[in-house]
């Protein structure tokens, strides 16, 4: 639904349950967004109107929406209240691409390779790549979109031997490319965290200044123990998660 009038929201609680009436409203709302029954855009009911309806106090209310805010599904803005926010990707922490992980969830990725050189290695670049220092190595720069809107801004090193050429990075991922030089990633040392956007990366993401973003470095290896490249990426924190499964031990 959309248009004039804001969405009631579909949210049936159990109040014998010992799951807080707050978690049960942000999982019932978050599952809508999730499955399309509401989308991008859409205009919610006010926290007021919301915790009338299910007999809840306002600030229960107030912190279900508030807990989808902090998740990026929700936006707020002055004049039109609680919007759905626009589409998501969430990316599991699994040793995958995020080309095949977008075509996987029915996104269109596309890609512009923004810079391809060859040249000697740093010495940090040589180290991380376990390569002798002065050999040549693929530096690529790569700016991802999905469904036609800039996701994540992507510095990929490789040794020249193994990389992929730049016509085969326009068109595929980066993994799916090695794949059909017959190189498969077996497994990789990455570490996730985040930081406010740079001027010049706030422009091509098609961000604000200072927008938070998420960011991974990335190096992988094949199943000989051989590294095969050292990626450091930056995503739209607005546009953009990373989920994780937990296990105990």
């Amino acid at each position: 639904m959309s248009g004039d009038e804001p969405t009631m929201l579909r949210v049936n609680l159990d109040r014998s349950s010992p799951v807080p009436l707050y978690h049960q409203m942000a999982t019932a709302i978050e599952k809508d967004i999730e499955t399309g029954a509401l989308a991008p855009g859409e205009r919610l009911e006010n926290e007021i109107a919301l915790a009338l309806r299910l007999r809840v106090s306002r600030p229960t209310a107030r912190r279900a929406l508030q807990e989808l805010v902090d998740l990026g599904m929700l936006v707020r803005k002055r004049g039109i209240g609680t919007q759905v926010a626009p589409v998501r990707v969430r990316r599991r922490v699994d040793l995958t691409s995020l080309f095949d992980d977008l075509a996987s969830s029915g996104r269109t990725p596309t890609t512009t390779v923004l810079e391809y050189n060859v040249g000697p290695g740093t010495p940090e670049v040589s180290d991380v790549l376990e390569i002798p220092l002065g050999s040549e190595v693929v530096n690529v720069r790569r700016l991802r979109y999905a469904d036609g809107e800039p996701l994540a801004l992507m510095i990929n090193h490789l040794a020249l031997e193994i990389a992929p050429t730049y016509e085969e990075l326009n068109e595929f991922g980066l993994y799916a490319a090695l794949r059909e030089r017959g190189i498969e990633i077996h497994m990789a040392q990455q570490h996730i965290g985040a930081r406010v956007a740079t001027a010049a990366e706030a422009r091509i993401l098609d961000e604000k200044p200072k927008a938070a973003l998420l960011t991974m470095e990335r190096t992988a290896y094949d199943a000989s123990g051989r590294a095969i490249e050292h990626g450091v990426h930056v995503y739209r924190a607005s546009r953009y998660n990373f989920s994780t499964t937990l296990f105990a031990q």
